[in-house]
């Protein structure tokens, strides 16, 4: 009787350890869910501004083909706890451009947080407080970071969603229009549909400084993703199978660089260039003869290096 006592409290202790360091199968099927291949509209629009003299700027709007795929993945098989999701965006169906990265990760305990002027903080997180969250870390096109926030993917009433809010720097469309706001504060809602999904955004644009945050203005954003054919996205298939190895030791460099780092600063331009295009410059000079890992790594970490504060 005892031993069978034993047995079950084993069990049962296992079974809720599995449950504590493995996600749900529906939170992978949700986060690989939204890779295929789109045609999506981003649409933006300033809502709202405390001080009635503010001149709301014109709406955004964009379309584009957009290739969305899992680039890599670790731990089980069924369930893997980290999740690389890389998007292409397609031109003129022949031009790829490549766009931006995200890196889901099962209860993560280490986010860099955004603090203003191209810098980040790392912030701690306990194990109680990310709790069967998954952590959606997003990169610039360079691989540089981003912003980084962790929730709770939901299942409920015939509905699938992940939302959080954090603080990024000014978005791609904005950060060399505009100087009247450091720093956008983000309430990004990412939910699944049967044709793709929706990138929903609550965003604040707010002027930090010593005295605190100050709105400027809010907006509101909406990135529709609907499956299209497979077709449409193949120059960026074609166009990743050629580059994948030397951005893959981009992102890998940059990993052992931020692993190290309590704070991250970047510099805007370094002699007049920026890292963007140093790396893209790198890319060709790298791959005109057989393609060496280990010598691209050194010289990758050199130019991102002349780049950090």
């Amino acid at each position: 009787m005892r031993s069978s006592l034993v047995i079950a409290a084993l069990f049962t202790s296992f079974s809720s350890l599995s449950a504590q360091t493995l996600p749900k199968p529906e939170d992978v099927s949700a986060i690989k869910d939204q890779c295929g291949c789109h045609d999506v509209n981003f649409a933006y629009a300033e809502t709202f501004a405390p001080d009635k003299s503010y001149t709301f700027k014109e709406r955004y709007t964009a379309k584009g083909t957009e290739l969305v795929f899992v680039d890599q993945e670790s731990g089980p098989a069924a369930r893997p706890t980290k999740i690389v999701i890389q998007h292409l965006l397609v031109v003129g169906d022949t031009i790829v451009i490549k766009h931006w990265r995200e890196d889901w990760e099962f209860q993560n305990t280490s986010l860099l947080k955004f603090d203003q002027n191209a810098s980040w903080k790392r912030v701690k997180l306990t194990p109680n407080q990310v709790k069967g969250q998954w952590t959606q870390k997003v990169f610039e096109v360079d691989d540089s970071p981003r912003y980084e926030g962790s929730a709770t993917w939901i299942h409920a009433d015939g509905r699938t969603y992940w939302e959080s809010t954090v603080d990024a720097p000014l978005p791609r469309r904005e950060y060399t229009k505009r100087t009247d706001y450091n720093v956008m504060r983000r309430t990004n809602h990412h939910e699944i549909r049967p044709d793709g999904y929706i990138h929903e955004q609550d965003n604040d644009k707010i002027i930090r400084s010593e005295a605190g945050d100050q709105l400027l203005t809010s907006e509101k954003g909406l990135n529709t993703y609907r499956r299209t054919n497979d077709a449409k996205c193949k120059a960026a298939k074609d166009w990743w199978a050629k580059n994948r190895a030397y951005w893959a030791d981009v992102r890998a460099v940059w990993g052992e660089i931020l692993a190290n780092r309590d704070a991250v600063a970047i510099k805007g331009q370094v002699k007049g260039q920026v890292l963007g295009r140093e790396l893209d410059e790198l890319a060709t000079s790298t791959q005109k003869s057989t393609y060496e890992s280990a010598s691209s790594r050194q010289l990758i970490r050199q130019t991102i290096e002349k780049y950090l504060k």
